[in-house]
């Protein structure tokens, strides 16, 4: 299984088409074959920051998530609206999915 954190901070002014363009990455996501957990979390208290939590069962689900429509247009449009954006890989510490 393969868990990431990845974390964006908005542009000033960019907030809401980074909310948007995140968003729409969560049901196309999900749908995915070995994809297990695909969240988006906006931080109550820093409007702006965004975090996405997804699991993957394989590496090779993973990778195949990377080639999708959707993925491929959210890469080639994130960075306008993104100020800072930096990803971890995460070991879960007890498995429920």
């Amino acid at each position: 299984m393969v868990v990431k954190q990845v974390t964006f901070i908005a542009q000033s002014g960019h907030e809401e088409p980074l909310r948007i363009l995140l968003r729409d990455m969560v049901q196309p996501s999900r749908a995915e074959q070995g994809c297990l957990r695909y969240d988006i979390y906006e931080m109550s208290k820093i409007p702006g920051h965004f975090v996405v939590v997804e699991a993957w069962e394989s590496e090779e689900a993973l990778e195949g998530h990377r080639h999708s429509e959707h993925y491929l247009y959210y890469k080639a449009n994130y960075e306008v609206h993104t100020a800072e954006k930096y990803s971890q890989e995460l070991t879960p510490l007890f498995e429920e999915f």
